[in-house]
């Protein structure tokens, strides 16, 4: 080719790999100008440089090949940009987890005692009518399940005309913790019996005698909740095999606002005083 760059040149331009280049090459992201039939060596043309420097800053923002492809593929501007705000939107996401999980790891080694101050309590709960729906579920998708089954429960009840009893709950297998895959059930006490419709199931949720204390704030840290009940189960309860139980006094299908979430956790025990 008259005006062509080898591969090695091209890198140096493009400050892109051989290695890297070659395998843009194997996904068909970015296609040499020109391969020789016998030698197998591959030659670029200066127009593909500008090209080569667009996709080197995708990805340097983690922008999937997928994705790129797609970026230098659209049939527009708009089209263009609309990928890439989606993707720069993604990543202010992450940016904020990243934040927050900073700020909460720097308060946990500022204050590794007391990093969770809240009142731990000692509670027996009554068996309970509910509205309820069980699944096995893994951690990764519990989140959204637990969304899901709660807009379906509420639903659920109001289509049949029966009072809620109470906010919604949920018990969790210690299968679900140990191995990221366990029994959960989220359930609606009611202050009447209910139709079982789809997934939506009559419960009477159990009896228990639990430890409590309840978590401030979105479930980014409920982890510190959990160590400081397990922390006081140990020194001044005596715990028992059984599920976790959850209630939700305020969550996201209530309020937007992060910082009015509550949430309550009980850890079951055995009440040796009525303290």
């Amino acid at each position: 080719m008259a005006s062509s760059l080898a591969i090695g040149d091209f890198s140096r331009a493009t400050h892109m790999s051989i290695k890297t280049l070659r395998h843009y090459h194997r996904v068909e992201l970015l296609e040499p100008a020109d391969v020789d039939e016998f030698t197998g060596h591959r030659r670029y043309t200066p127009d593909q440089i500008p090209t080569a420097q667009v996709i080197k800053r995708f990805r340097d923002l983690d922008m999937p090949i997928e994705d790129i492809r797609r970026v230098l593929a659209a049939p527009d501007v708009a089209t263009r940009n609309r990928l890439i705000a989606g993707h720069l939107d993604r990543l202010e996401e992450g940016l904020a987890r990243t934040q927050q999980a900073v700020g909460s790891l720097r308060d946990l080694l500022d204050h590794p005692q007391d990093a969770v101050r809240a009142d731990i309590s000692h509670r027996s709960v009554a068996p309970a009518p509910a509205a309820a729906i069980t699944a096995v579920v893994s951690m990764a998708d519990v989140s959204a399940w637990y969304q899901g089954a709660v807009g379906e429960l509420r639903a659920t009840i109001e289509a049949q005309d029966v009072a809620a009893g109470g906010p919604p709950g949920g018990i969790y297998d210690t299968d679900l913790f140990a191995h990221e895959r366990g029994r959960a059930t989220v359930f609606i006490p009611c202050a009447g019996a209910v139709r079982p419709v789809g997934r939506v199931e009559a419960l009477v949720v159990p009896p228990a005698e639990l430890a409590v204390i309840v978590h401030e704030g979105a479930p980014d840290d409920v982890d510190r909740a959990y160590g400081a009940l397990a922390d006081h189960v140990t020194r001044h309860a005596l715990g028992v095999d059984g599920p976790v139980r959850e209630y939700y006094l305020a969550s996201r299908l209530d309020t937007p606002d992060a910082a009015a979430w509550r949430t309550e956790i009980g850890w079951p025990i055995f009440q040796t005083s009525g303290g």
